[in-house]
């Protein structure tokens, strides 16, 4: 027999092995290429379906990370906000691009716009994306679209969208969310990129234990032909009968051969694996506990894996712990991230909001011993009872910020209650205030600086500041803001305070959650203030003196404030009648 009857013809099939991405610049398309076959999202994908495990704790992590959905702290102080916002980012969308930047390292979001502002903001599937080649500054600011990488062909068009912000609306824009990692400048790895071994190595596990199921738990076994090597062709053939005879849930339990002699006959090997179950038991808990590893979780009692002889009544304090410190370094993190990034991009449409992820922790697992009423919230998702909301003040009264009057320049000369009866503000100030001859120029001189009111002359300024005539320990919260503020010398513009009403300051406090005149109505029902008016001498171009001036019967009548707003102003709510109610309350 010549060298190649003697030997033998033997086919083995090597199992695949971890490789890390290869990334390679694409200069002809100038895109940058993700694996060596330009498709390692894939791969990560792959991971996630094949591997238990991994898909376990993606999917927990995930659904951890959405919680209950979005929501903000200051929803019911910005309500048109909040409601912009719940429209924009819908829970679908938001509940895709989470699991996306778990499962691949990045995710997606494309952002449309009408005008200058943002329209619409969806989730995009990023193994569908690649990256351009960086710009001259080094920045990515084109990421490219294909349906399919694998099956691409070279004249295949491929679509380019703009990264976000970067043509300030005129082009439907991408908004990637990833995390930095150094030396990652196009693709930062996921962040179990070093446990993917023990995903990959799991699922030939699975697939082993599979095959040896659908064999009939036979073992593994070698079939030797003994009587010559027939060539390639043949050979296949050959394997494939087998195959078909011995394999599957009805393979044939009995093999019939016809040999010419005995020494020709077809032999049949065991090659056997010594304690196989407790060989398979440790490579599935050692691939379950470096993935666990791998994606941080502080304790496997968080994917449902409980340790040997370990009961529920004596570990729960372990998941309770585990819980809390997983929720810290791993979840928080991820939120924040996804947080700054919808912050970024709702500030296209003037949206500023306390945005937080409404956890799904239990309850009993939160300790709010301590906390103010805003972390509470977003530590439980528990919305805070409007009259328990502690706002900043600042934050609260936005649209009231008002001033406080520490111009040189400026003397405070009187201060009265608002009466329907007072004297008009022009006779007031001429009773108290007397023109220099500088200031007869003034009328000449065409100056608009910033906080003039229509009460203002240029000679004196009109202020109101927010007074108590009853201490009550019960005062809301707009009221004991207020007040502070009043301690601070700050005062009011009328302009001021009718802007604040129609933009709902304070509104929930209204009939029926309506917006009402802060100038008539303060605090609200019950509410001890009022508005004091103040008036303000321009030193420079007047002197103080009580007497009245001999024009103060040419002043018009339109310069007396008039109107029931006027005479309420002075009225803390408690003294009106029905202590402020609206004429239809109870009706």
């Amino acid at each position: 027999m010549n060298k190649e009857e003697k030997g033998n013809s033997i086919s083995v099939i090597s199992l695949s092995k971890y490789t890390a991405p290869v990334i390679v610049e694409n200069n002809h398309d100038n895109i940058v290429e993700y694996g060596s076959d330009n498709n390692y999202f894939q791969y990560l994908i792959d991971r996630f379906v094949g591997s238990t495990t991994n898909n376990s704790i993606i999917r927990g992590v995930s659904n951890m990370v959405y919680g209950k959905g979005l929501d903000a702290l200051d929803s019911a102080r910005k309500p048109q906000q909040y409601a912009m916002m719940k429209s924009l980012l819908q829970p679908k969308d938001l509940k895709r691009v989470i699991s996306d930047r778990k499962k691949l390292g990045m995710g997606a979001l494309q952002i449309t716009y009408k005008g200058s502002k943002v329209d619409s903001i969806s989730h995009f599937p990023m193994e569908t994306l690649r990256a351009g080649i960086c710009n001259d500054e080094g920045v990515v600011d084109t990421w490219y679209y294909h349906p399919n990488w694998v099956e691409r062909k070279r004249q295949d068009k491929l679509t380019a969208f703009p990264i976000f912000g970067s043509t300030k609306g005129k082009k439907t824009e991408i908004y990637i969310i990833q995390s930095y990692s150094s030396g990652f400048k196009y693709y930062p790895p996921c962040d179990y990129v070093g446990a993917l071994p023990y995903a990959f190595l799991e699922e030939e596990i699975a697939d082993y234990l599979i095959n040896d199921t659908i064999n009939g738990f036979s073992g593994t076994k070698v079939v030797n032909f003994n009587n010559g090597i027939p060539d390639v062709q043949k050979q296949r053939e050959i394997k494939r009968d087998i195959n078909n005879k011995l394999t599957g849930a009805r393979g044939e339990k009995v093999i019939v051969a016809f040999n010419n002699d005995a020494e020709s006959a077809t032999t049949v090997t065991d090659l056997p694996l010594d304690n196989a179950p407790e060989h398979y038991q440790y490579l599935s808990d050692e691939c379950r506990n470096k993935l666990i590893t791998g994606h941080s979780i502080t304790s496997p009692l968080l994917i449902g894996v409980r340790e040997a002889g370990g009961g529920l009544g004596s570990n729960a304090d372990e998941i309770k712990n585990s819980s809390l410190f997983f929720d810290n370094i791993v979840i928080k993190p991820l939120q924040v991230e996804f947080i700054d990034a919808f912050n970024e991009i709702l500030a296209v449409n003037d949206i500023s909001l306390k945005l937080y992820f409404k956890t799904i922790q239990p309850l009993e697992f939160v300790d709010t011993d301590g906390l103010d009423a805003e972390t509470k919230e977003e530590e439980t998702g528990i919305k805070m009872a409007k009259e328990q909301q502690d706002f900043d003040d600042d934050e609260m009264l936005d649209s009231l910020r008002g001033e406080t009057m520490d111009d040189d320049d400026l003397e405070l000369v009187d201060i009265r209650e608002v009466k329907d009866d007072n004297e008009s503000i022009e006779e007031w100030a001429k009773r108290l205030i007397k023109e220099t001859k500088l200031s007869k120029f003034a009328s000449f001189i065409k100056s608009a600086p910033n906080g003039e009111s229509s009460l203002d002359k240029s000679f004196y300024k009109i202020r109101y500041t927010y007074q108590e005539r009853y201490k009550s320990d019960k005062s809301r919260r707009f009221c004991r803001t207020m007040m502070s503020r009043t301690g601070k010398g700050v005062v009011y513009r009328k302009e001021d305070v009718d802007k604040a009403s129609f933009q709902g300051v304070n509104k929930e406090f209204g009939h029926k959650g309506q917006n009402y005149s802060l100038f008539r109505f303060k605090g609200g029902v019950n509410c001890g203030h009022f508005f004091q008016e103040q008036l303000y001498r321009v030193k420079s171009k007047t002197e103080k003196y009580i007497s009245r001036g001999e024009d103060v019967d040419k002043i018009p009548s339109t310069y007396t404030p008039k109107g029931k707003q006027y005479s309420d102003a002075k009225k803390a709510p408690k003294d009106m009648p029905n202590n402020g109610h609206h004429p239809n309350y109870g009706k």
